[in-house]
């Protein structure tokens, strides 16, 4: 059985190493060579994801194993972790996620399990998003302004500063603003 690995982490500034060294440590020895590393929000489908497609497409076969440190490394969705869990079942690929108290997906067990996790992990982001919506709202009946301020105060103000004869520079200390917010509306 050959062992590959699937590290995704979701920005630049972020590296899969941790995850590469968490799945060594955890006793699969996997190649450099059948680690595939991603940077890609977890929000895209899972084959959506250009490496993961190749992994899946092309490299594994029936009778492999492929290793993930965490859930929300395949996906934070619901139905595509499903899905995805079902597409690499079928082709007689064996997943085992890391961070589950039953690591193999592929089981009966490991199906139940993750079933429920997704739910939950879903549902959680929903609750998210409805805070924020209904904080939003909240903000809104409370008469708060939402967003950026509007550009034409800004430039009235960049404008009243010139007119007094100081410096962009000095303009943008006194309104609190950057230097290159203050040239954008300099001549306007």
């Amino acid at each position: 059985m050959r062992i590959f690995a699937y590290c995704r982490v979701s920005t630049t500034e972020q590296t899969t190493e941790n995850q590469i060294i968490a799945i060594r440590q955890k006793g699969y020895d996997v190649a450099d060579s059948r680690v595939v590393s991603e940077t890609v929000s977890g929000s895209v489908e899972a084959m959506k994801r250009q490496q993961f497609k190749t992994l899946i497409n092309h490299q594994m076969e029936s009778g492999d194993m492929l290793v993930v440190l965490k859930l929300d490394r395949l996906g934070r969705d619901n139905i595509d972790v499903q899905n995805t869990v079902n597409v690499l079942t079928h082709q007689g690929i064996k997943i085992v996620c890391l961070d589950l108290p039953v690591a193999d997906l592929s089981s009966a067990e490991g199906k139940l399990m993750l079933q429920m996790f997704s739910a939950f992990a879903e549902f959680e982001r929903n609750r998210i998003r409805e805070r924020t919506r209904e904080g939003i709202e909240r903000a809104k009946a409370q008469g708060k302004k939402l967003g950026r301020p509007k550009a034409h105060k800004t430039t009235a103000a960049v404008q009243a500063q010139k007119a007094m004869g100081k410096s962009q520079a000095k303009v943008a200390q006194e309104l609190g603003i950057g230097i290159a917010t203050v040239k954008r509306h300099w001549n306007k």
